[in-house]
């Protein structure tokens, strides 16, 4: 399935964070929404998994505008992610899994036995197997973000929508997850402050700076030096990756630039 995201315009606490954004994220790609912080990329998530009304514009699900859908139809589309997440749940990670499958339940419907299966599938996904009754508020955050993405993983949807999901993971869950996500096929949408990490998994890339989209198109095509120090504000080469071929971008961590306002 297909998001289009047009003309969106999202204002809280008397200030407009996004305004005027186009964006898409093609079937069974990953798209990725990369920028400095307060750029408007976790604003613009949050309206598309519907936590946050949008003051004007829309977003369509195959041409469908998701504010006309049922709760239960759009969760059974879109799975979500989000940057804030609870840490005191007095759950089971195998309970907290078993969540996603919600949306396919009547109301005080208990699961059955494809429910569990689904949910043990998640958790072996995400390298979480055999933890299942282990107190959630006992993980650690690198676990419990897994098992986070094992509750949208579990819910079974076309769409993902991810708010930075490699955040407190070690570099090899950061390497399986990006992975994982490949290999899923389903159509993603993420977050990433890590540009290289950006680069190697997303088939599409939209820049975001002051709540609008600067740039978008390939990695290769979008993070160049320029776009770089213009948005970012920092000096770098970008190269190529010796084992992947995906751009590779070597900082300057010695020297800054100033970030110019970015082009519209």
């Amino acid at each position: 399935m297909r998001i289009d995201v047009h003309d969106l315009r999202v204002a809280y606490d008397g200030r407009t964070v996004v305004s005027g954004l186009d964006l898409i994220a093609s079937s069974g790609e990953i798209t990725g929404l990369v920028g400095p912080n307060g750029s408007g990329k976790s604003t613009v998530l949050r309206t598309v998994y519907r936590h946050l009304r949008p003051a004007a514009g829309r977003v369509l699900l195959d041409g469908t505008d998701i504010a006309t859908l049922p709760p239960a139809e759009a969760a059974r589309h879109i799975a979500a992610l989000p940057q804030e997440r609870g840490s005191e749940f007095e759950l089971t990670v195998r309970e907290i899994v078993a969540m996603g499958r919600t949306p396919y339940k009547r109301a005080f419907a208990g699961e059955n036995g494809a429910d569990r299966d689904i949910a043990e599938r998640a958790l072996q996904q995400v390298g979480l197997a055999g933890h299942g009754s282990r107190r959630f508020s006992a993980l650690s955050g690198g676990e419990r973000q897994r098992a986070l993405l094992a509750r949208a993983f579990a819910q079974d949807t076309d769409v993902l929508v991810l708010d930075e999901p490699t955040n407190h993971l070690d570099v090899r869950h950061q390497v399986e997850l990006l992975s994982l996500l490949r290999a899923q096929g389903r159509t993603t949408l993420i977050s990433l402050h890590d540009l290289n990490a950006a680069a190697s998994v997303c088939d599409r890339l939209h820049v975001l700076h002051d709540g609008a989209v600067v740039a978008s198109g390939t990695p290769s095509e979008v993070l160049t030096p320029a776009l770089l120090a213009e948005v970012f504000g920092v000096r770098a080469a970008v190269v190529e990756h010796p084992l992947t071929g995906d751009p590779l971008i070597a900082f300057d961590h010695r020297s800054a630039v100033s970030a110019a306002p970015a082009p519209r």
